[in-house]
């Protein structure tokens, strides 16, 4: 059984992590300053979560976006969890072929990186749903 319900938990917590991220000192301008537009599509449920990470603040665009994203991802919601809780390695995901990626590679493996402070946030974030 999937971690997420329905999309609507994907957009609350796997999009949601980039809302709370942007307004955390620190964070909010480690990933802004990667200047690109990420789009995250995710099956198990079906979602899709465009992510602007550009100044001045990050924008979250739930669904079908019209912006032509740098970079293209997709992985099952349950990968996407365990990424932002420090459990998944995307590199080795990009290796066995679980996470599919388009766009500049150098950009993507820049991203993880910067993704490292998130995870705590995430888990906590996270929190909520699992007392649940």
């Amino acid at each position: 059984m999937s971690y997420f319900k329905d999309a609507a938990e994907v957009y609350r917590y796997l999009g949601g992590v980039f809302k709370v991220a942007d307004g955390v000192e620190g964070v909010g301008e480690t990933l802004r300053a990667a200047d690109i537009v990420l789009r995250l599509d995710y099956s198990n449920p079906t979602s899709s979560v465009t992510v602007v990470l550009k100044e001045p603040a990050i924008e979250v665009i739930e669904g079908d976006s019209q912006l032509t994203p740098d970079v293209r991802m997709s992985m099952s919601a349950d990968h996407g969890n365990q990424f932002w809780s420090g459990q998944y390695n995307v590199a080795v995901g990009l290796a066995k072929g679980q996470v599919k990626a388009k766009g500049p590679v150098t950009q993507i493996l820049k991203l993880i990186p910067a993704a490292k402070p998130v995870f705590p946030i995430y888990r906590e974030l996270v929190a909520e749903k699992e007392a649940v």
